[in-house]
């Protein structure tokens, strides 16, 4: 199927205005993507026709609305092909979805001795809880080394596991570089210590297919933003066999059975984990989003962010004072580079003063750029939405900029 990318690009309100007197060039998607009119239209249809708090309620707009809240669940599902939609917990974001697990799974099954994997390209909200926890329960954590390119090494994390690995929680593919980790062959080396798993799916549920069932990972966290979807709104997938041994992680309403003042006992899954009045709204849109996805077709989006990698590539690869950053041989569209003799700050306020939205700075992966030695990178993401003539735009602006330091 060959996309029309005007008529994609129509679906987006946001992408059709001026910045600085030129045209938005959006290239931070790894950051947030988009969200299309049928998002924002299921938004305010929300507040204007259905607005109510779901599961309690004996009226029809409460009836709607939980009908509406819970057909996303299943959506969601489907999309990463989990057993039962019950294996489904809404949470505010990827980051609230691995706490989750931290805190909640952590707690009740880390020990004095145990030992956690995580690996040098993890985000920020895959490493601090991590710490967190292991402070807590005096247990050790384990990094993953990765090589030059932004590669994990495979046989170091197989010379780090041992009957003391109780965890491991691995990013998919990295936000900084796009690389694309092997983490099928990561979470079958894990099992077979007894480890569990969790994969930080932020960047690569937008971009690979996902089957949590054929991955077999324990759990998987991932933000609704990040898939054309509403701020504020995150996934975590468990099997059911965890979450039903899990305690629950907040306290409040929906989250109970029965409260007395002696007792309180708990909802099934995945209420046990949604305490209070969630974020129904962002739901609902959510799945309007997850429509847009299945509309346009997983396959094919992923071809033309391989065509648009594949061409920003060689595009910016032909500046002098062009510096990539991650080249590893499986990449999601994302290019991360330096330009010689200039703070990725000024590179990338300069893009912007020509209508061209990048990511600059460390990208919340402090450790990985200290790896690399570096400061930080300017980062450009592309989405289904983004063309190659966007791409040669920013490689006229990159090639003027790097002028003024590569004369």
């Amino acid at each position: 199927m060959s996309l029309n990318i005007e008529e994609i690009r129509a679906m987006f309100p946001v992408l059709h205005q001026e910045v600085n007197g030129k045209p938005l060039i959006y290239f931070d998607n790894a950051a947030t993507t988009q969200k299309p009119q049928s998002v924002l239209d299921s938004l305010t249809g929300y507040y204007e026709k259905d607005n109510s708090n779901i599961h309690r309620g004996a009226h029809t707009l409460a009836d709607r609305a939980t009908r509406y809240y819970e057909e996303t669940r299943e959506g969601v599902k489907n999309f990463i092909n989990a057993n039962e939609s019950a294996e489904v917990i809404f949470t505010k974001g990827t980051t609230e979805s691995i706490n989750l697990v931290a805190s909640s799974y952590g707690r009740k099954f880390i020990t004095k001795g145990d030992e956690i994997i995580i690996s040098t390209l993890e985000h920020h909200s895959n490493i601090v809880p991590w710490q967190m926890l292991c402070e807590e329960k005096e247990a050790t954590l384990k990094i993953i080394p990765i090589n030059d390119r932004g590669e994990i090494l495979l046989e170091e994390f197989e010379n780090l596991l041992s009957d003391k690995t109780k965890f491991v929680s691995i990013v998919h593919v990295s936000n900084a570089l796009g690389t694309i980790n092997p983490v099928k062959k990561i979470i079958k080396k894990a099992h077979q210590v007894g480890a569990m798993v969790l994969l930080d799916g932020a960047q690569s549920t937008n971009h690979l297919d996902i089957d949590v069932q054929d991955l077999d990972c324990d759990f998987l966290a991932f933000s609704a933003h990040k898939l054309y979807g509403p701020t504020g709104l995150g996934i975590l997938y468990g099997k059911r066999s965890l979450l039903e041994i899990m305690p629950p992680y907040q306290g409040g309403g929906e989250m109970i059975k029965e409260v007395t003042f002696a007792k309180t006992t708990y909802n099934e899954i995945p209420f046990k984990f949604e305490a209070g009045t969630p974020n129904i709204a962002d739901v609902i849109a959510f799945q309007k989003a997850l429509d847009f996805i299945s509309f346009i077709g997983k396959s094919n989006i992923k071809k033309h962010e391989d065509e648009l990698l594949d061409h920003a590539n060689e595009a910016f690869g032909q500046i002098k004072g062009f510096v990539p950053v991650g080249t590893a041989a499986e990449k999601v569209s994302v290019v991360s580079f330096n330009i010689n003799g200039m703070h990725p700050f000024d590179v990338g306020v300069m893009l912007d003063a020509n209508g061209i939205a990048v990511r600059t700075g460390h990208h919340c992966t402090q450790p990985l750029m200290q790896r690399l030695g570096l400061e930080g990178t300017v980062r450009a993401s592309f989405s289904v939405y983004n063309t190659k003539s966007e791409i040669d735009q920013m490689a006229l602006s990159l090639a003027k900029i790097a002028k003024i330091k590569n004369k």
